[in-house]
């Protein structure tokens, strides 16, 4: 699980990190992520990520190193009670706000599924342009469109038209699997399973022993089709209001 956590605290950090530095740190045994130093503009939520520390304990060290708004990201395994944990934090002033899947995929069997549109890495400005323009909002930035990058994207095409993308971080080796979507109108055909499959095996030719997401309720349901299992659950807590 610890691997697994340090895999996402990275990879999201990464992604977090294209309009300006979110930088990871540590709290005790807590990580916490959170805006690098600023000239202008107000910092982005904090984010405590707790696993296995006692609630009292994390929300006494939130209270002494968090700086502005924020959450805590509270990871448990498999045989935790998610629900005395609700219960703990509840106790202590704060929501819960959702929860996800910690999910792994250790790449020794990907399965191969038939394609039903063109899937291509994204390797041109050009390329990187147009998902965007239909993303709206930056998938990749152009020094991470070469060959040996840390950050690689997929799409999905109709045409010349992506409806469908995907991006994998590496963080030494484990990748990161970070902003699946496919569009509505093109659900129910294949094609997330189609870009996750091309971008775990390229996540397993270039070295990586493991491959970490997070899952919604929905994603879930996708995921262990390709080979992922769950490990964990993740659940966010904020501080209640008033």
């Amino acid at each position: 699980m610890e691997r697994a956590i340090e895999t996402f605290v990275r990879g999201y950090c990464f992604t977090r990190s294209f309009t300006h530095p979110y930088v990871a740190g540590k709290a005790g045994p807590l990580w916490v992520l959170r805006d690098g130093p600023r000239k202008r503009g107000d910092a982005r939520r904090e984010e405590f990520v707790s696993y296995g520390v006692e609630p009292m304990r994390a929300h006494r060290l939130v209270a002494k190193h968090a700086r502005g708004h924020y959450c805590i990201c509270v990871l448990h395994d498999l045989d935790e009670d998610g629900l005395d944990l609700r219960d703990d934090f509840k106790d202590l002033g704060y929501r819960l706000g959702h929860s996800e899947f910690m999910m792994v995929h250790n790449l020794k069997r990907i399965p191969r599924v038939p394609a039903p549109l063109s899937i291509r890495r994204v390797d041109t400005e050009a390329m990187a342009d147009r998902l965007a323009k239909v993303a709206r909002s930056r998938q990749i930035l152009p020094e991470h469109l070469g060959k040996d990058a840390p950050q690689r994207s997929y799409v999905a095409l109709d045409g010349e038209l992506p409806v469908g993308w995907v991006s994998s971080i590496v963080t030494g080796d484990t990748t990161w699997c970070a902003n699946m979507y496919v569009k509505p109108e093109f659900r129910r055909r294949g094609i997330a399973r189609s870009l996750m499959c091309r971008m775990l095996r390229d996540d397993r030719s270039g070295g990586a022993s493991m491959a970490v997401l997070l899952a919604s309720h929905a994603g879930a349901k996708l995921y262990p089709v390709v080979g992922y299992r769950q490990i964990g659950t993740l659940m966010v807590f904020t501080p209640k209001r008033g």
